[in-house]
């Protein structure tokens, strides 16, 4: 499982203005921000966003300077391949280190939404002996217990981050991941498409 919570979206009055840099055409920016506080692109700036994003990234540095907050809850699994993109992301998440022993371990501290019966026995059973353990640290603050929950903690155990990142990092993650054997990508590609000018301006690729 995987979701995506607390998306924010920053800094493109300043991105689409440094778009107009090359051609000092600032005259031309027609974009505002509406009564809710939201910016929204004129029709002359989204012209212009539109043709530098379809144009390549040597051409759409600007999406660079577009960045995005999320929260992604995710299983471990899921945290090693988005840890390949390292250019142009921070993340910053839950402690399994500091934090392992703060609540008691449940099912649903898990990604087992894909889980046969069979392994989701399995998973029980390896919750309850995790459970025991940390009980047992709680109780004694004997770092073997603590060693064994670390060691044992299965793959499926889900971690909060917060993530920052920016459009032109998406469109990577988009076209990478979308069709991805892993169902969390899928939502994760979901997510994007419901971003602000995603369409104009992340989508760039047509049916590619």
């Amino acid at each position: 499982m995987l979701s995506v919570d607390r998306i924010s979206v920053m800094n493109m009055e300043n991105a689409i203005r440094g778009a107009r840099n090359p051609m000092n055409s600032w005259a031309r920016m027609d974009s505002y921000y509406d009564e809710d506080g939201n910016f929204v692109l004129g029709e002359n700036d989204l012209g212009l966003a539109t043709r530098l994003a379809k144009a390549g990234s040597d051409h759409r540095k600007f999406l660079r300077q577009i960045f995005v907050s999320m929260d992604i809850t995710a299983p471990l699994y899921w945290w090693k391949e988005f840890d390949t993109y390292k250019v142009g992301t921070v993340a910053n998440s839950t402690s399994t280190m500091h934090k392992i022993q703060a609540k008691k371990f449940e099912r649903d501290d898990f990604s087992h939404d894909k889980m046969s019966e069979g392994a989701l026995a399995a998973l029980d059973s390896l919750i309850e002996y995790l459970e025991g353990a940390r009980e047992r640290f709680v109780e004694t603050a004997d770092k073997a217990h603590w060693h064994d929950m670390i060691q044992l903690l299965p793959s499926s155990f889900n971690q909060l981050r917060t993530v920052t990142l920016n459009y032109e990092v998406l469109i990577n993650i988009y076209y990478a991941r979308r069709h991805h054997k892993l169902n969390e990508w899928h939502v994760l590609a979901d997510a994007i498409e419901k971003l602000p000018y995603a369409k104009e301006l992340i989508l760039v690729r047509g049916d590619e």
